[in-house]
């Protein structure tokens, strides 16, 4: 693949916040290149994402079913049918790619950056589809298993035939919005331990007052688990 004029900002970053080291960093690239770059850039058509995105559907669709399956011994096919639709889908994975924060490493267009393509459900649903077949292509079915399992555990929710709950995140979000008009902020606190264990901690923040600390292996999910705190505390029962 051509190098493109923009770059993804700090794939470094991006790695260490999903928990995942690629052997083939060109994967990751790829996974992160939307169709809008391709004549800016002189790529190939499969230069994009799209390949990668198609492959990661299946994979996302999956590991999904088999969660379901494991832990919802008591639902019938159509529930699992169902459950599986809330799931796998380009809005439930473009939330997915939100937690993660994927949208701001998306190498994109002149146009469509414009246009707000960087924070367009579909972009970023399909993004996370495709980094979870690059992830797939370069480590392996238990490696895509893995970075998928926490997304997917915490969109169930109370694990309801209706469909998933929103994550902690976004249900943050959406109270400070409301009671506060303010946006929560997550600052790294600390990380620690070795590559192939690292631990990090988070705080999140709102109007400069701190409202808990998180822990986790990746930065998405310690910033998961600070948000967890903060809605417990908030509630009164933290």
């Amino acid at each position: 693949m051509a190098a493109p004029d923009a770059a993804p900002r700090a794939p470094a970053a991006l790695q260490e916040q999903m928990g995942v080291r690629f052997a083939n960093p060109a994967l990751l690239r790829q996974a992160l290149v939307h169709r809008s770059l391709i004549n800016e850039a002189d790529l190939a058509p499969t230069d994009s994402n799209e390949r990668l995105e198609f492959l990661g559907d299946a994979v996302l669709g999956l590991v999904t079913t088999e969660l379901l399956y494991e832990r919802h011994p008591d639902y019938d096919e159509g529930q699992l049918t169902r459950a599986r639709a809330s799931l796998v889908n380009l809005n439930a994975a473009a939330r997915f790619a939100q937690a993660l924060g994927l949208g701001a490493h998306l190498m994109l267009g002149r146009g469509a950056e414009m246009t707000g393509a960087r924070k367009r459900a579909s972009v970023l649903g399909r993004a996370f589809e495709a980094l979870v077949g690059a992830i797939y292509l370069d480590a392996g079915l238990e490696a895509a298993r893995d970075f998928i399992t926490p997304f997917v555990s915490e969109a169930l929710g109370a694990r309801g035939p209706a469909g998933p709950q929103k994550d902690y995140k976004t249900q943050l979000q959406e109270r400070l919005h409301v009671e506060r008009t303010a946006t929560p902020v997550y600052v790294l606190v600390d990380a620690s331990g070795p590559d192939h264990d690292r631990r990090f901690r988070m705080a999140v923040t709102v109007d400069d007052e701190h409202l808990a600390q998180g822990e986790g292996s990746s930065k998405q999910r310690a910033e998961q688990d600070a948000a967890r705190a903060a809605l417990r505390l908030l509630n009164g029962s933290g």
